[in-house]
């Protein structure tokens, strides 16, 4: 059998290598849209007659918000002597699953890549690697599914703990006083959204493309499904 690498762009026409190419490109708006994520809510403390106060609470990826500093330190605000406070919440599990499954995506689509265009002569004459392909893709079309919804359920969470009724909730200042607080400049979540979209297309693009995967298996091969009919085959002699 011949191993060397032999280049070959043909699969790119072909579903095969064209969708792994798609899902290839897709993992990289996924976890990119999501890992490189940063922004800055604005509270604004309206003091009932004294003078206004504003708050910044600047978050990023990994969204470990109870970590994040909202007050810094025993400062006075409206008169008040308000201690050290951070947000509240942790999305940081859903969101480096979900950031960690693109990237592996990303690079076994690389991988997958390289073997249709130079080694597909020894991917197609041997049983391991189309079956070796199916599961992987298979498998990682369900991760995408679990992952794509823990991060949706987490960047909910970073949206409930950054609006207004989560900032009043954490700031002890805005619980049963004269002070009103109010998030009145709010980060562009869009990317994040963007992500969890891509997410689930992904699931849809690996779920589809295991049929693809499938049919170059012994199981869907015709070389390997015709081999125990093929005595029924023959055509008798003519007498």
């Amino acid at each position: 059998m011949m191993t060397g690498f032999r280049l070959n762009l043909s699969p790119l026409k072909e579903p095969l290598g064209f969708v792994k190419l798609v899902e290839w490109l897709t993992a990289i708006f996924a976890f990119g849209s999501c890992g490189g994520f940063s922004g800055t809510n604005v509270v604004s403390l309206f003091c009932g007659g004294g003078m206004n106060e504003t708050l910044n609470a600047s978050f990023h990826y990994p969204f470990r918000l109870s970590q994040v500093l909202l007050i810094d330190g025993n400062i006075t605000i409206c008169n008040h002597n308000v201690t050290t406070t951070h947000l509240m919440g942790d999305s940081s599990s859903a969101a480096e699953f979900f950031v960690g499954i693109g990237v592996v995506c990303f690079l076994y689509s690389m991988v997958a890549l390289l073997v249709y265009l130079g080694y597909m002569h020894v991917y197609k004459d041997s049983d391991f690697g189309p079956i070796f392909d199916f599961i992987m893709t298979a498998i990682l079309a369900f991760l995408w599914l679990v992952c794509s919804s823990a991060w949706a359920k987490g960047l909910q969470n970073v949206k409930d703990a950054t609006d207004t009724d989560g900032v009043s909730g954490t700031l002890a200042i805005c619980k049963g006083r004269n002070i009103t607080c109010e998030v009145t400049d709010f980060a562009n979540m869009r990317t994040l959204n963007i992500s969890v979209v891509f997410g689930y297309l992904n699931m849809f693009i690996w779920a589809g493309n295991a049929w693809f995967v499938y049919k170059e298996t012994r199981w869907h091969s015709q070389k390997f499904s015709s081999q125990p009919g093929s005595g029924r085959q023959q055509v008798p002699a003519p007498i």
